[in-house]
């Protein structure tokens, strides 16, 4: 089966282009084609802006099952142009990467409109499809890298709250199966990782993987939402703000079996995460 992945430079598409080592056609569509080979990953890159529906139609050509990632919520746009290329390029099947929020019935921000209005979008498609609505990627924690290696800190706010955080890997590992399986055809899965696990205890983990003390200083609401505002435009810094609020009630620690019941394998914790990514942490 020929494969083309979006997104392929990001954290969980290009761990789903890792993932399809080894198989023929697949396409790897990407916006930095430099930064792709940087990441000397495997497969046909096909460079193509989510802004371009003619390039999006070239890098799709062929192909015939799609794993599509958008990143911008300010931007709907891009998940009608990636479906309208993967249909003029004859795409048959697309597994979208969406969030655990959109099942959350008190999610009324941003980004959780935006995840509910891409995944009607796909299901209203024509095209046969999969979801994955994955919980918060562990590998969010490489946001606190520069100032552990500089300062030996993470500023968060949180701290306390737990998240049933999953790797990335575990994510691909699941978009590979929807990919190539004709029985996840018209699934949505609710993917996690195996245990809630608090912001103070990653800071933990990755302590002691790095065999250096790790200094955590809890961040206000205040203080989080200024430094997300110096990043994001207001109305995402917004919406972050209003799912922080929701981890601290309680509303992304639940556990789900579905990685294993698809993979067959049990997904990885935190810990091995942390051991497998501690060189991004340590001092250069």
């Amino acid at each position: 089966m020929r494969i083309a992945v979006t997104g392929a430079t990001g954290a969980v598409g290009c761990e789903v282009a890792r993932a399809l080592a080894g198989e023929s056609g697949v396409r790897l569509v990407v916006r930095d084609v430099d930064k792709a080979a940087r990441m000397g990953l495997p497969g046909e890159v096909h460079a193509a802006d989510y802004g371009d529906v003619p390039a999006l139609e070239r890098a799709l050509a062929g192909a015939e099952a799609l794993f599509v990632v958008t990143g911008n919520p300010l931007r709907p746009e891009h998940d009608e142009h990636i479906l309208a290329a993967a249909k003029a390029a004859g795409v048959r099947h697309a597994v979208k990467i969406s969030w655990t929020a959109v099942a959350d019935p008190t999610a009324d921000d941003l980004v959780a409109r935006w995840n509910r209005r891409s995944e009607e979008l796909l299901r209203d498609s024509g095209l046969s499809w999969t979801v994955l609505r994955m919980r918060t990627p562990m590998s969010n924690a490489l946001g606190w890298a520069a100032s552990i290696r500089d300062e030996g800190v993470v500023r968060a706010l949180g701290g306390a709250d737990r998240t049933a955080c999953v790797d990335p890997r575990d994510v691909a590992a699941v978009a590979v199966e929807a990919l190539h399986g004709a029985e996840h055809a018209g699934r949505t899965y609710a993917l996690t990782g195996p245990e809630p696990i608090s912001v103070r205890e990653q800071v933990e983990e990755l302590a002691g993987v790095l065999q250096h003390p790790i200094r955590f200083e809890e961040l206000t609401e205040e203080q989080a939402f200024a430094r997300w505002c110096r990043r994001f435009p207001d109305e995402v810094a917004r919406a972050l703000l209003q799912g922080a609020q929701r981890r601290a009630a309680g509303a992304s620690a639940a556990v789900e079996g579905t990685v294993a019941a698809v993979t067959g394998r049990a997904p990885a914790n935190f810990a091995r995460w942390a051991a497998d990514h501690a060189d991004r942490f340590r001092a250069r």
